[in-house]
Order: structure tokens, then C-alpha cells, then sequence
């Protein structure tokens, strides 16, 4: 199996994936998807309904050289035309994994988002340790 499609299983196993129209919707409305992917057999409409979902957001939807039905069986599906990525971190190593010179912005894009999450996460672990050990004061002179 495509080292891209080994991505997309891990995510699906973090429960960082979402599968399907209807909730990927409903994360992209509620600006949680990082990136949505449609295969490339999935129908027009399919298309523009990833494509409307992100209309006006940050949010990315590409297209993916893979069939419904390599994707589903990525996941352990029949088929599966659309799906989300909830993590920006996985987003970004799926997208660096399909290799794609077109997908150089949202490569991009994903690496800002990523790095973005790494500093809250450092600042939430300083917050807490200063919480539980009191911040260090500057010695009076």
C-alpha cells in the first residue's frame, strides 16, 4: 500500500478522520477539517460540494489520485469518494507524501498551521508548569 494511503489509515485510527459527505460537512462548518480529500473517480458534484464546503475558510480540499475504492480499502471500507483530516500535523504528512508539485500550497499552508499548533501545545505545558511550580521572578538589584 502508497505511503500516502498508510496516512490516512493512522489518522482514521486516531480518530482524526472523518469519512463521508455528511461528516465532513459537518467538521468543515465547524472549521475543524484541515484538509479534505476527494478521490479522483468521485463524481463532479462531489467535487464542488468538498470544494463548497471550504469556500471562504482557510480550510483545503484537493483532489487525490486515488479511486473510491483504493481509498476505501485503505480505511476498511468498499469505497469512499470523501474524507477529512482533523490534525494539520497528519494533513501535512499525507500531503508530503503523494509527492505532488501541485500541492506545494497547501503544503505550505499545512506547515503554518502545524507549526502554529506546536507553539500552543509548548505555551499550554509552560502554562501548566508555572500553575503547578509558581513562575520564577527576576531577583531584585
Amino acid at each position: 500500500m502508497d505511503k500516502a494511503l498508510n496516512y490516512m489509515a493512522l489518522a482514521r485510527k486516531a480518530g482524526r478522520l472523518e469519512l463521508g459527505e455528511e461528516p465532513v460537512g459537518a467538521v468543515a462548518r465547524a472549521q475543524k477539517a484541515r484538509l479534505i480529500l476527494v478521490a479522483e473517480d468521485a463524481s463532479d458534484h462531489t467535487w464542488r460540494r468538498g470544494c463548497s464546503f471550504v469556500a471562504g475558510t482557510g480550510q483545503l480540499c484537493i483532489r487525490v489520485p486515488y479511486s473510491k475504492d483504493a481509498l476505501g480499502m485503505a480505511i476498511g471500507r468498499q469505497s469512499l469518494a470523501m474524507a477529512a483530516f482533523t490534525d494539520p500535523a497528519l494533513a501535512l504528512a499525507f500531503v508530503k507524501a503523494l509527492g505532488r508539485a501541485s500541492d506545494a500550497e497547501a503544503v505550505a499552508s499545512l506547515e503554518r498551521r502545524t507549526q502554529r499548533v506546536q507553539q500552543r501545545l509548548a505555551e499550554e505545558k509552560a502554562h501548566q508548569r508555572n500553575k503547578r511550580l509558581g513562575k520564577p521572578r527576576k531577583p531584585k538589584q
